[in-house]
């Protein structure tokens, strides 16, 4: 009986983990859309009286906390808007000229203000302004006459008007009581995203911000679970992201959000997104300087998507309604793109490959799973394209542009594929490779080959699972900290027969002699049976190292990880080896480079 209740359950589950797929499937479709920061704080252009953020980021939308501007003379901001100039059509448009499919716009941000023309008290645009305009109404309407989804970012956490909302500034102040904040969450969240939900027509998606676990604030599950479920009886196919609060497994969360500016790193099978500025800050700066480059922008684009994410890219527009030419110029460009390359990215996810795997770009992949597009940001200086990971060799192989597609001859090893480039590439900013199979195999565990051939065996494609890593810059993991006579291994495929050649990249800051220990052994097709048909050792002495100065005069040092020849080995034949490598003593590892000799 209790098996049959479990077998139940999970067919349950199940039936509605699907649901809850299919139900955001449009967003992972969709993959890039516009962001729109706008609101009282678009007014003071990251400026007050005559002062600058009261803090570095420079996030223009937060100026009312950080420059402590009291409620009366922020909602005086209202004043400076330039209605006859204001046409929210004109942002549906650019989106649509950008190749974007839906569009989130704050509805009602940190500082309290609404867009629209609430119910709930006085604190709203249209109110403050006297302008009895509505630009929620008229986003609503030019989006469903252009065909355009629309989201609401609604910030239910924070609001800095109601005297019982959260403010940061209460970790000083003393903060509000539990029932002062539900205080707040029934008299002005509840309603307000009642309104948004029942006077706009069909709403895609509701966009919160909270950036920690609900645990670590003053909401309650209760209170999220209230909304959720106002969300779900209003509009039951209208998106919840995780910055409701609550991780990506709970029921009521559609999709994920990562942090600002955040990027995917690995293969996910949930559907995420990141949301992302064009410059720096999200709201109007008129001392903006940190625009993103076009080029930038496409590869934040292109990266998510080949790892199954989207992107939601933010334009703040003036309190004119204008976004400013950097930001249109930027989003035309790529639009044009999109409209000649779109189906390399729309309807399309990644391969669960490593996304270190290819140096000169990333790999995506259609609904059919038989169609993989190779969008080439450096063009090889030998016009030779190395694809590692796909067993098995394509049917066709077409490089896109704006003429006919260019048919291209493939050479494959193993694993390792070769693409003959002609000498032009397609695309200023991105060219495409269009690879046609009749299936699509692949080893996710070999180590990928570089541009410039060879290959480099590192933290991010050693099959040894566990292994303690660090990182140079602080982000992504790039050595390894090994300890004594600790083991780690790659595998690698060997195009051809002939010598190659072996050179360590390490860190010893042990002040003794280390004796480093290297195996290089063939294997058969089958690597998990590990049959030894071959194997060469080696051992070499590696001396003590310091540091480096990384800038002079400044007291910034690093470990020094300096190169050293191990030697060379001759592989008898093409396929697949592993090498092993170990220290007598705790090491820093950073790399083995693997290169033909000619």
């Amino acid at each position: 009986m209790r098996k049959l209740s479990l077998f139940f359950l999970f067919i349950i589950y199940t039936l509605f983990t699907h649901a809850q797929t299919d139900k955001a499937q449009w967003l992972a479709d969709a993959r890039y859309g516009m962001f729109i920061h706008w609101g009282l704080y678009s007014a003071t252009e990251g400026i007050w009286k005559g002062e600058r953020l009261r803090h570095p980021n420079n996030y223009a939308e937060w100026i009312r906390y950080r420059n402590r501007i009291g409620e009366a003379e922020y909602g005086a901001l209202a004043k400076r808007f330039d209605w006859e100039k204001i046409n929210p059509e004109e942002w549906v448009l650019l989106a649509k000229k950008a190749g974007m499919k839906y569009i989130i716009i704050t509805s009602k941000h940190h500082d309290g203000v609404a867009l629209w023309d609430t119910k709930v008290g006085a604190y709203s645009l249209p109110k403050l302004s006297g302008s009895g305009r509505d630009v929620i109404k008229e986003m609503a309407d030019a989006c469903r006459k252009h065909n355009m989804k629309l989201g609401f970012y609604y910030s239910h956490w924070i609001d800095w008007q109601h005297p019982y909302a959260w403010n940061h500034n209460q970790e000083v102040t003393g903060r509000v009581t539990d029932a002062q904040y539900n205080q707040y969450w029934q008299e002005k969240v509840i309603p307000q995203v009642r309104e948004l939900l029942t006077n706009y027509g069909d709403i895609a998606l509701m966009w919160f911000d909270m950036w920690i676990p609900y645990q670590q604030s003053i909401i309650k599950k209760e209170q999220l679970d209230q909304l959720a479920n106002i969300i779900h009886q209003l509009q039951p196919n209208c998106l919840i992201n995780s910055r409701l609060g609550l991780p990506i497994s709970d029921e009521n969360v559609d999709f994920e959000t990562l942090g600002d500016n955040v990027f995917g790193e690995a293969y996910t099978d949930h559907i995420w997104e990141t949301p992302g500025t064009i410059a720096h800050s999200w709201g109007f700066n008129a001392l903006e300087n940190e625009w993103k480059s076009t080029n930038q922008l496409f590869q934040s684009l292109i990266n998510n998507v080949s790892l199954n994410g989207s992107y939601t890219l933010n334009i703040g527009p003036r309190a004119d309604g204008s976004v400013p030419f950097e930001g249109v110029e930027r989003l035309e460009t790529i639009g044009k793109w999109l409209a000649q390359y779109g189906e390399a990215l729309y309807a399309n996810k990644g391969l669960k490959l490593r996304s270190s795997q290819h140096d000169w770009g990333r790999i995506t992949q259609d609904q059919s799973g038989k169609n993989l597009y190779l969008h080439v940001y450096n063009w090889p200086l030998d016009k030779k394209l190395r694809v590692s990971g796909l067993l098995g060799k394509p049917v066709r192989a077409t490089l896109l542009s704006s003429a006919e597609p260019l048919d291209l001859k493939v050479e494959q090893f193993g694993p390792l594929m070769h693409i003959q480039l002609p000498e032009t590439q397609a695309d200023p900013y991105v060219s495409v490779v269009k690879l046609i199979f009749d299936e699509i195999h692949l080893d996710e565990q070999v180590v990928g080959e570089s541009t410039f051939g060879g290959f480099a065996l590192n933290a991010r494609n050693l099959v040894t699972p566990g292994v303690e890593m660090k990182a140079f810059d602080g982000t992504r993991p790039d050595y390894l900290i090994l300890k004594e006579h600790q083991e780690i291994a790659w595998k690698v495929y060997l195009p051809k027969a002939g010598r190659y050649r072996l050179t360590s990249n390490i860190h010893n800051g042990n002040g003794k002699e280390s004796t480093l220990k290297i195996a290089v052994q063939r294997l058969t097709l089958e690597a998990s049976a590990a049959a030894k048909r071959y194997r060469q050792d080696f051992s070499i002495s590696a001396k003590p190292n310091g540091k480096v100065t990384v800038e002079p005069n400044e007291n910034w040092y690093v470990e020094e990880f300096l190169d050293q020849e191990v030697g060379t080995f001759k592989a008898d034949r093409a396929g697949y080896y592993e090498v092993h490598f170990s220290a007598s003593s705790p090491v820093w590892f950073n790399k083995i480079w693997i290169e033909s000799i000619k």
